[in-house]
Protein backbone atom coordinates (compact mmCIF):
# COMPACT_ATOMS: atom_id res chain seq x y z
CA UNK A 1 0.00 0.00 0.00
CA UNK A 2 1.45 3.88 -0.65
CA UNK A 3 1.23 5.90 1.67
CA UNK A 4 -0.29 9.04 1.10
CA UNK A 5 1.22 12.44 1.13
CA UNK A 6 -0.46 14.61 3.77
CA UNK A 7 -2.73 16.79 2.78
CA UNK A 8 -2.36 20.75 2.02
CA UNK A 9 -5.03 22.07 4.65
CA UNK A 10 -2.83 19.98 7.24
CA UNK A 11 -0.51 22.51 8.80
CA UNK A 12 2.69 21.40 10.16
CA UNK A 13 1.59 17.50 11.89
CA UNK A 14 4.12 16.05 9.91
CA UNK A 15 5.37 13.72 12.29
CA UNK A 16 2.26 12.68 12.93
CA UNK A 17 0.87 12.34 9.57
CA UNK A 18 4.64 9.66 9.28
CA UNK A 19 3.56 7.27 11.88
CA UNK A 20 -0.50 7.58 11.17
CA UNK A 21 0.36 6.32 7.40
CA UNK A 22 3.28 4.33 8.26
CA UNK A 23 0.82 2.35 10.53
CA UNK A 24 -2.25 2.16 7.97
CA UNK A 25 -0.16 0.93 5.29
CA UNK A 26 1.53 -2.25 7.27
CA UNK A 27 0.70 -4.97 4.69
CA UNK A 28 1.42 -7.92 7.26
CA UNK A 29 -1.46 -10.02 7.90
CA UNK A 30 -3.26 -9.43 11.46
CA UNK A 31 -5.47 -7.19 12.57
CA UNK A 32 -3.51 -4.13 14.90
CA UNK A 33 -4.60 -1.59 17.41
CA UNK A 34 -3.46 1.86 17.68
CA UNK A 35 -4.52 4.72 20.43
CA UNK A 36 -4.30 8.57 19.26
CA UNK A 37 -4.55 11.03 22.39
CA UNK A 38 -4.65 14.34 22.61
CA UNK A 39 -6.75 17.52 24.18
CA UNK A 40 -9.21 19.18 22.45
CA UNK A 41 -8.95 21.32 19.21
CA UNK A 42 -5.46 20.16 17.94
CA UNK A 43 -6.53 18.59 14.92
CA UNK A 44 -6.52 15.22 15.77
CA UNK A 45 -10.50 14.92 13.97
CA UNK A 46 -8.85 16.38 11.15
CA UNK A 47 -5.91 13.86 10.64
CA UNK A 48 -7.51 10.64 11.33
CA UNK A 49 -10.81 11.85 8.88
CA UNK A 50 -8.25 12.80 6.34
CA UNK A 51 -6.22 9.42 6.62
CA UNK A 52 -9.17 7.58 6.27
CA UNK A 53 -10.22 9.14 2.93
CA UNK A 54 -6.78 9.47 1.93
CA UNK A 55 -6.76 5.52 2.37
CA UNK A 56 -9.88 4.52 1.87
CA UNK A 57 -10.55 3.96 4.82
CA UNK A 58 -13.70 3.83 7.31
CA UNK A 59 -14.52 6.77 10.19
CA UNK A 60 -16.84 6.57 12.61
CA UNK A 61 -17.07 10.07 14.93
CA UNK A 62 -18.98 8.69 18.35
CA UNK A 63 -21.51 11.41 20.13
CA UNK A 64 -22.55 10.45 23.73
CA UNK A 65 -25.03 8.22 23.29
CA UNK A 66 -26.36 4.80 24.70
CA UNK A 67 -25.40 1.84 23.27
CA UNK A 68 -27.86 1.02 21.59
CA UNK A 69 -27.70 4.33 19.66
CA UNK A 70 -24.24 3.97 18.99
CA UNK A 71 -24.71 0.43 17.65
CA UNK A 72 -27.31 1.59 15.29
CA UNK A 73 -25.53 4.64 14.34
CA UNK A 74 -22.57 2.38 13.76
CA UNK A 75 -24.32 0.08 11.44
CA UNK A 76 -25.75 2.96 9.40
CA UNK A 77 -22.34 4.22 8.80
CA UNK A 78 -21.00 1.16 7.65
CA UNK A 79 -24.22 0.17 5.41
CA UNK A 80 -23.21 3.64 3.29
CA UNK A 81 -19.71 2.64 3.59
CA UNK A 82 -19.82 -1.02 1.95
CA UNK A 83 -22.36 0.28 -0.24
CA UNK A 84 -24.71 -2.48 0.96
CA UNK A 85 -28.71 -2.16 0.48
CA UNK A 86 -29.27 -0.54 3.65
CA UNK A 87 -28.12 -0.33 7.41
CA UNK A 88 -25.61 -3.25 8.36
CA UNK A 89 -27.10 -4.75 11.87
CA UNK A 90 -25.27 -4.93 15.04
CA UNK A 91 -26.80 -6.57 17.44
CA UNK A 92 -23.54 -6.02 20.09
CA UNK A 93 -20.36 -5.05 20.39
CA UNK A 94 -18.58 -8.23 19.68
CA UNK A 95 -20.13 -8.43 16.17
CA UNK A 96 -19.55 -4.86 15.87
CA UNK A 97 -15.99 -4.82 16.40
CA UNK A 98 -15.76 -8.13 14.04
CA UNK A 99 -17.76 -6.25 11.61
CA UNK A 100 -15.07 -3.50 11.82
CA UNK A 101 -12.13 -6.31 11.21
CA UNK A 102 -14.37 -7.37 8.46
CA UNK A 103 -13.60 -4.31 6.54
CA UNK A 104 -9.52 -5.46 6.19
CA UNK A 105 -9.97 -9.24 5.18
CA UNK A 106 -8.90 -7.85 1.28
CA UNK A 107 -6.32 -4.74 2.05
CA UNK A 108 -5.08 -3.07 4.76
CA UNK A 109 -8.21 -0.90 5.94
CA UNK A 110 -7.56 2.07 8.58
CA UNK A 111 -10.78 2.25 10.93
CA UNK A 112 -11.10 4.96 13.05
CA UNK A 113 -13.23 5.34 16.12
CA UNK A 114 -13.33 8.81 17.24
CA UNK A 115 -14.31 9.96 20.95
CA UNK A 116 -14.09 6.52 21.92
CA UNK A 117 -14.11 7.40 25.17
CA UNK A 118 -17.87 7.94 25.25
CA UNK A 119 -18.62 4.44 23.77
CA UNK A 120 -16.40 2.99 25.98
CA UNK A 121 -17.77 4.90 29.14
CA UNK A 122 -21.49 3.92 28.15
CA UNK A 123 -20.01 0.43 27.48
CA UNK A 124 -17.63 -0.14 30.03
CA UNK A 125 -16.78 -3.63 29.08
CA UNK A 126 -15.81 -2.54 25.18
CA UNK A 127 -11.69 -2.29 25.72
CA UNK A 128 -12.18 -6.13 26.91
CA UNK A 129 -14.26 -7.06 23.55
CA UNK A 130 -11.47 -5.23 21.73
CA UNK A 131 -8.95 -7.47 23.39
CA UNK A 132 -10.69 -10.69 23.00
CA UNK A 133 -11.22 -9.93 19.47
CA UNK A 134 -7.41 -9.61 18.53
CA UNK A 135 -6.22 -12.04 21.04
CA UNK A 136 -3.17 -13.94 18.69
CA UNK A 137 -4.53 -16.44 16.39
CA UNK A 138 -7.93 -15.66 16.62
CA UNK A 139 -9.20 -16.30 13.02
CA UNK A 140 -11.02 -12.88 12.85
CA UNK A 141 -7.95 -11.12 13.48
CA UNK A 142 -5.57 -13.43 11.36
CA UNK A 143 -7.95 -12.82 8.13
CA UNK A 144 -7.89 -9.36 8.70
CA UNK A 145 -5.46 -6.43 8.08
CA UNK A 146 -7.95 -3.98 9.76
CA UNK A 147 -5.95 -1.05 11.32
CA UNK A 148 -8.03 0.33 14.00
CA UNK A 149 -7.89 3.42 15.64
CA UNK A 150 -8.85 4.45 18.66
CA UNK A 151 -8.91 8.16 19.22
CA UNK A 152 -10.18 10.56 22.51
CA UNK A 153 -9.49 13.91 23.97
CA UNK A 154 -10.11 13.12 27.43
CA UNK A 155 -6.32 12.29 28.40
CA UNK A 156 -6.67 10.58 31.39
CA UNK A 157 -8.93 7.91 30.35
CA UNK A 158 -6.73 7.45 27.16
CA UNK A 159 -3.97 6.99 28.92
CA UNK A 160 -5.51 4.18 31.04
CA UNK A 161 -6.88 2.69 27.90
CA UNK A 162 -3.22 1.06 27.90
CA UNK A 163 -1.42 1.51 31.70
CA UNK A 164 -0.84 -1.34 34.29
CA UNK A 165 -3.33 -3.94 34.02
CA UNK A 166 -6.05 -2.23 31.40
CA UNK A 167 -7.44 -4.75 28.94
CA UNK A 168 -5.53 -3.45 25.79
CA UNK A 169 -2.40 -3.34 27.55
CA UNK A 170 0.21 -4.89 24.92
CA UNK A 171 -2.49 -4.49 21.84
CA UNK A 172 -1.15 -1.61 20.33
CA UNK A 173 1.49 -0.99 17.89
CA UNK A 174 0.86 2.43 18.03
CA UNK A 175 0.33 5.08 20.62
CA UNK A 176 0.33 9.01 19.27
CA UNK A 177 -0.21 11.71 21.07
CA UNK A 178 -1.25 14.78 19.20
CA UNK A 179 0.34 17.70 21.19
CA UNK A 180 -0.42 21.74 20.70
CA UNK A 181 2.00 23.35 18.32
CA UNK A 182 5.50 24.71 19.45
CA UNK A 183 5.94 28.29 20.37
CA UNK A 184 7.96 28.58 17.12
CA UNK A 185 5.27 26.52 15.02
CA UNK A 186 2.32 28.06 16.33
CA UNK A 187 4.25 31.61 15.19
CA UNK A 188 4.12 30.52 11.51
CA UNK A 189 0.79 29.24 12.04
CA UNK A 190 -0.29 32.62 12.88
CA UNK A 191 1.78 34.13 10.43
CA UNK A 192 2.87 36.09 13.35
CA UNK A 193 6.74 37.53 11.92
CA UNK A 194 7.04 40.02 14.83
CA UNK A 195 9.08 37.77 17.77
CA UNK A 196 7.58 39.79 20.51
CA UNK A 197 4.31 40.08 18.82
CA UNK A 198 4.37 36.19 18.67
CA UNK A 199 5.76 35.57 22.38
CA UNK A 200 2.36 37.79 23.19
CA UNK A 201 0.15 35.67 21.46
CA UNK A 202 0.89 32.84 22.50
CA UNK A 203 1.14 33.63 26.27
CA UNK A 204 -2.68 33.78 25.18
CA UNK A 205 -3.97 30.97 22.97
CA UNK A 206 -0.73 28.66 23.04
CA UNK A 207 -0.07 26.24 20.58
CA UNK A 208 -4.02 24.97 19.97
CA UNK A 209 -4.72 25.00 16.13
CA UNK A 210 -8.44 26.00 16.20
CA UNK A 211 -7.80 28.94 18.28
CA UNK A 212 -6.94 30.84 14.96
CA UNK A 213 -9.27 29.27 12.85
CA UNK A 214 -12.66 28.46 14.20
CA UNK A 215 -12.11 30.40 17.41
CA UNK A 216 -11.03 33.86 16.04
CA UNK A 217 -12.01 33.18 12.55
CA UNK A 218 -8.51 33.53 11.07
CA UNK A 219 -8.24 37.31 13.21
CA UNK A 220 -4.86 38.15 13.54
CA UNK A 221 -3.40 40.67 14.90
CA UNK A 222 -2.08 43.31 12.70
CA UNK A 223 1.32 43.96 13.87
CA UNK A 224 2.25 45.14 17.25
CA UNK A 225 0.49 48.17 17.45
CA UNK A 226 -3.26 46.29 17.25
CA UNK A 227 -2.25 43.64 19.97
CA UNK A 228 -4.41 45.19 22.42
CA UNK A 229 -7.28 45.74 20.29
CA UNK A 230 -6.80 41.99 18.96
CA UNK A 231 -7.10 40.52 22.92
CA UNK A 232 -10.85 43.28 23.45
CA UNK A 233 -11.90 42.17 19.97
CA UNK A 234 -10.82 38.32 20.11
CA UNK A 235 -10.33 37.26 23.85
CA UNK A 236 -12.65 39.52 25.66
CA UNK A 237 -15.49 39.81 23.32
CA UNK A 238 -18.57 37.75 24.65
CA UNK A 239 -19.37 37.48 21.03
CA UNK A 240 -16.40 34.83 20.15
CA UNK A 241 -15.97 31.45 21.34
CA UNK A 242 -12.20 31.91 22.44
CA UNK A 243 -14.12 33.95 25.26
CA UNK A 244 -15.82 30.51 27.38
CA UNK A 245 -13.27 28.65 25.69
CA UNK A 246 -11.20 28.40 29.87
CA UNK A 247 -13.96 27.48 31.41
CA UNK A 248 -15.08 24.77 28.81
CA UNK A 249 -11.77 23.32 28.83
CA UNK A 250 -12.79 22.04 32.65
CA UNK A 251 -16.30 21.51 32.23
CA UNK A 252 -15.75 19.43 28.91
CA UNK A 253 -13.58 16.66 30.97
CA UNK A 254 -15.60 13.92 32.27
CA UNK A 255 -13.14 13.41 34.94
CA UNK A 256 -13.30 17.05 36.39
CA UNK A 257 -16.14 16.75 38.57
CA UNK A 258 -15.40 19.47 41.09
CA UNK A 259 -15.25 22.35 39.01
CA UNK A 260 -14.92 25.16 41.52
CA UNK A 261 -12.16 23.27 43.18
CA UNK A 262 -10.39 23.08 39.91
CA UNK A 263 -10.88 26.07 39.10
CA UNK A 264 -9.90 27.36 42.86
CA UNK A 265 -6.71 25.30 42.41
CA UNK A 266 -5.44 26.76 38.69
CA UNK A 267 -5.94 30.41 40.16
CA UNK A 268 -3.80 29.17 42.99
CA UNK A 269 -1.41 28.81 40.04
CA UNK A 270 -2.24 31.63 38.41
CA UNK A 271 -0.94 33.59 41.04
CA UNK A 272 2.42 31.93 41.92
CA UNK A 273 1.65 29.47 44.17
CA UNK A 274 3.35 26.52 42.50
CA UNK A 275 4.29 24.38 45.53
CA UNK A 276 1.43 22.52 46.88
CA UNK A 277 1.77 24.15 50.54
CA UNK A 278 0.96 27.19 48.67
CA UNK A 279 -1.87 26.57 46.80
CA UNK A 280 -3.52 24.88 49.78
CA UNK A 281 -2.87 28.22 51.58
CA UNK A 282 -4.19 30.07 48.76
CA UNK A 283 -7.98 27.81 48.87
CA UNK A 284 -8.16 27.10 52.61
CA UNK A 285 -7.34 23.51 52.42
CA UNK A 286 -5.25 21.12 53.47
CA UNK A 287 -2.23 19.91 51.48
CA UNK A 288 -3.40 16.18 52.21
CA UNK A 289 -6.35 17.19 50.67
CA UNK A 290 -4.75 18.17 47.08
CA UNK A 291 -3.51 15.08 46.07
CA UNK A 292 -6.74 14.23 44.06
CA UNK A 293 -7.50 16.83 42.16
CA UNK A 294 -3.53 17.49 41.61
CA UNK A 295 -3.52 14.45 39.99
CA UNK A 296 -6.55 14.86 37.95
CA UNK A 297 -5.39 18.00 36.44
CA UNK A 298 -1.86 16.84 35.88
CA UNK A 299 -3.33 13.56 34.18
CA UNK A 300 -6.27 16.54 32.06
CA UNK A 301 -2.91 17.89 31.09
CA UNK A 302 -4.31 21.03 32.20
CA UNK A 303 -0.99 20.95 35.24
CA UNK A 304 2.23 20.02 34.84
CA UNK A 305 4.91 19.71 37.56
CA UNK A 306 8.60 20.73 37.30
CA UNK A 307 10.51 19.15 39.54
CA UNK A 308 13.23 21.26 40.97
CA UNK A 309 16.85 19.88 39.68
CA UNK A 310 18.22 21.23 42.70
CA UNK A 311 16.08 20.11 45.62
CA UNK A 312 15.23 16.49 45.19
CA UNK A 313 11.94 15.96 46.46
CA UNK A 314 11.22 18.96 45.24
CA UNK A 315 8.48 20.78 42.65
CA UNK A 316 6.35 23.09 41.45
CA UNK A 317 2.99 23.27 39.65
CA UNK A 318 2.41 25.37 36.49
CA UNK A 319 -0.63 25.52 33.86
CA UNK A 320 -0.06 23.78 30.66
CA UNK A 321 -2.99 25.70 28.96
CA UNK A 322 -1.73 29.28 28.37
CA UNK A 323 -5.56 30.14 27.68
CA UNK A 324 -6.49 28.87 30.87
CA UNK A 325 -3.27 31.34 32.72
CA UNK A 326 -4.70 34.21 30.63
CA UNK A 327 -8.55 33.23 32.06
CA UNK A 328 -7.51 32.75 35.63
CA UNK A 329 -4.83 35.62 36.21
CA UNK A 330 -7.05 38.40 34.12
CA UNK A 331 -10.52 37.37 32.92
CA UNK A 332 -11.86 35.27 35.67
CA UNK A 333 -11.40 38.37 38.49
CA UNK A 334 -13.28 40.40 36.00
CA UNK A 335 -16.30 38.39 34.55
CA UNK A 336 -19.25 40.30 35.27
CA UNK A 337 -17.44 43.60 33.40
CA UNK A 338 -16.54 41.17 30.48
CA UNK A 339 -20.30 40.32 30.20
CA UNK A 340 -21.28 43.54 30.46
CA UNK A 341 -19.04 44.41 27.53
CA UNK A 342 -16.11 46.03 29.31
CA UNK A 343 -13.92 44.60 27.54
CA UNK A 344 -11.34 47.67 26.81
CA UNK A 345 -11.63 48.69 30.26
CA UNK A 346 -10.77 45.58 32.01
CA UNK A 347 -8.01 45.52 29.20
CA UNK A 348 -6.29 48.51 30.54
CA UNK A 349 -6.47 48.13 34.39
CA UNK A 350 -5.55 44.35 33.67
CA UNK A 351 -2.18 45.17 31.90
CA UNK A 352 0.44 44.76 35.08
CA UNK A 353 -1.36 41.39 36.19
CA UNK A 354 -1.14 40.41 32.41
CA UNK A 355 2.77 41.31 32.49
CA UNK A 356 3.40 39.14 35.52
CA UNK A 357 1.18 36.51 35.56
CA UNK A 358 0.92 35.84 32.40
CA UNK A 359 3.40 37.03 29.97
CA UNK A 360 6.50 36.94 32.09
CA UNK A 361 6.13 33.07 33.43
CA UNK A 362 5.02 32.19 29.33
CA UNK A 363 8.54 33.59 28.22
CA UNK A 364 10.45 31.76 31.15
CA UNK A 365 9.04 28.44 30.01
CA UNK A 366 9.47 29.81 26.07
CA UNK A 367 12.83 29.86 26.75
CA UNK A 368 13.13 26.75 28.89
CA UNK A 369 11.70 24.86 25.82
CA UNK A 370 13.89 26.63 23.39
CA UNK A 371 16.89 25.30 25.35
CA UNK A 372 15.59 22.01 25.08
CA UNK A 373 14.58 21.83 21.30
CA UNK A 374 16.30 24.60 19.51
CA UNK A 375 19.38 25.93 21.09
CA UNK A 376 22.15 24.34 19.29
CA UNK A 377 24.26 21.64 20.87
CA UNK A 378 27.57 24.19 21.06
CA UNK A 379 25.20 26.44 22.56
CA UNK A 380 24.96 24.79 26.12
CA UNK A 381 27.91 22.68 25.37
CA UNK A 382 25.91 19.80 25.64
CA UNK A 383 22.67 18.45 25.07
CA UNK A 384 20.07 19.62 27.12
CA UNK A 385 18.11 16.67 29.08
CA UNK A 386 16.21 18.68 31.77
CA UNK A 387 15.43 22.87 31.56
CA UNK A 388 13.40 23.85 34.66
CA UNK A 389 13.21 26.30 37.54
CA UNK A 390 14.83 26.12 40.68
CA UNK A 391 15.99 27.52 44.33
CA UNK A 392 19.47 27.81 45.38
CA UNK A 393 19.91 27.56 48.78
CA UNK A 394 23.28 28.95 50.66
CA UNK A 395 23.42 27.37 53.62
CA UNK A 396 26.18 29.87 54.97
CA UNK A 397 24.39 33.05 54.54
CA UNK A 398 20.54 31.08 54.98
CA UNK A 399 19.67 32.81 51.88
CA UNK A 400 18.30 31.38 48.42
CA UNK A 401 18.49 32.39 45.03
CA UNK A 402 15.43 31.68 42.58
CA UNK A 403 16.49 30.53 39.08
CA UNK A 404 14.40 30.65 36.33
CA UNK A 405 16.44 28.16 34.48
CA UNK A 406 18.55 25.51 35.19
CA UNK A 407 19.61 23.26 32.33
CA UNK A 408 21.27 19.35 33.08
CA UNK A 409 22.57 17.32 30.40
CA UNK A 410 22.70 13.48 30.19
CA UNK A 411 23.27 11.45 33.08
CA UNK A 412 26.96 10.22 32.87
CA UNK A 413 26.91 6.51 32.21
CA UNK A 414 28.52 5.49 35.53
CA UNK A 415 28.59 7.27 39.04
CA UNK A 416 29.49 10.94 38.84
CA UNK A 417 27.78 14.12 38.78
CA UNK A 418 25.43 14.60 36.82
CA UNK A 419 27.01 17.78 34.04
CA UNK A 420 24.85 21.00 34.81
CA UNK A 421 24.84 22.67 31.32
CA UNK A 422 23.30 26.28 32.37
CA UNK A 423 21.68 28.58 34.97
CA UNK A 424 19.82 31.61 33.94
CA UNK A 425 17.90 34.81 34.54
CA UNK A 426 14.90 35.18 32.52
CA UNK A 427 12.77 38.87 32.36
CA UNK A 428 10.30 39.82 29.78
CA UNK A 429 9.86 43.60 30.69
CA UNK A 430 13.18 44.70 32.72
CA UNK A 431 16.16 45.17 30.66
CA UNK A 432 19.10 43.25 32.16
CA UNK A 433 22.77 44.22 33.26
CA UNK A 434 25.91 42.99 34.40
CA UNK A 435 24.31 42.97 38.44
CA UNK A 436 22.08 40.48 37.04
CA UNK A 437 25.30 38.79 35.39
CA UNK A 438 27.32 39.07 38.33
CA UNK A 439 24.67 37.37 40.49
CA UNK A 440 24.15 34.21 38.16
CA UNK A 441 28.23 33.94 38.61
CA UNK A 442 27.77 34.10 42.67
CA UNK A 443 24.89 31.39 41.97
CA UNK A 444 27.09 29.58 40.07
CA UNK A 445 30.50 29.62 42.14
CA UNK A 446 27.82 28.28 45.48
CA UNK A 447 27.04 25.11 42.75
CA UNK A 448 30.56 24.14 41.84
CA UNK A 449 30.84 23.65 45.83
CA UNK A 450 27.89 21.40 45.80
CA UNK A 451 27.76 17.55 45.11
CA UNK A 452 25.52 15.97 42.70
CA UNK A 453 26.17 17.91 39.78
CA UNK A 454 28.89 19.06 38.02
CA UNK A 455 28.64 23.18 37.63
CA UNK A 456 32.52 23.74 36.84
CA UNK A 457 31.62 24.67 33.13
CA UNK A 458 28.08 25.98 33.48
CA UNK A 459 26.91 28.90 31.47
CA UNK A 460 25.51 31.52 32.55
CA UNK A 461 22.10 32.90 30.31
CA UNK A 462 20.69 35.79 30.72
CA UNK A 463 17.31 36.55 28.51
CA UNK A 464 14.96 39.51 28.13
CA UNK A 465 12.54 40.92 25.70
CA UNK A 466 13.43 44.43 27.16
CA UNK A 467 17.48 43.89 26.09
CA UNK A 468 20.45 44.31 28.00
CA UNK A 469 22.67 46.85 28.67
CA UNK A 470 25.49 48.21 26.66
CA UNK A 471 27.78 46.95 28.95
CA UNK A 472 26.71 43.49 29.03
CA UNK A 473 26.46 42.89 25.83
CA UNK A 474 30.31 43.98 25.66
CA UNK A 475 31.27 41.60 28.64
CA UNK A 476 29.38 38.76 26.56
CA UNK A 477 30.87 39.79 23.86
CA UNK A 478 34.29 38.32 24.64
CA UNK A 479 33.18 35.66 27.15
CA UNK A 480 32.08 32.00 25.98
CA UNK A 481 29.88 31.36 29.19
CA UNK A 482 27.78 33.99 28.96
CA UNK A 483 24.64 33.25 26.69
CA UNK A 484 22.70 36.58 25.72
CA UNK A 485 18.83 35.52 24.38
CA UNK A 486 16.29 37.87 23.07
CA UNK A 487 12.69 37.06 21.26
CA UNK A 488 14.31 36.99 17.66
CA UNK A 489 16.98 34.71 18.94
CA UNK A 490 14.54 32.94 20.49
CA UNK A 491 12.20 32.48 17.70
CA UNK A 492 14.63 32.31 14.76
CA UNK A 493 18.12 32.27 15.47
CA UNK A 494 20.39 29.51 17.11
Amino acid sequence: MVRPDKPAEIFDRDTEWAELTRFAADERPGATLGVVSGRRRQGKTLLLYELARATDGFYFGATEATPAESLRRLGDALGAHTSAPGPVHLADWPKAIDALLALGRERPVTVVLDEFPYLARASRDLPSIIQHALTPGRPERARSRTRLLLCGSALSFMGGLLAGSAPLRGRAGLELSVPPLDYRTAAAFWGISDPSLAAKVFAIVGGTPAYRREYVQDDVPDGPSDFDDWVVRAVLNPARPLFREARYLLAEDPDLRDIALYHSVLAAVAEGNGTRGGIAGYIGRKATDLQHPLVVLEDAGLLARDPDLLRSGRSRYRIAEPLITFYQAVMRPAWTALEQRRGPDVWRRSQRRYASAVLGPGFEETVRQWALRFAPLETFGGIVAEASPAVLTDPASRTSHELDLVALGEPPLGDGPRPLLAIGEVKWGRTLGQPDLDRLARARDLLITRPGVDAREARLLLASAAGFTDELRQTASHRTDVILADPDRLYAGE
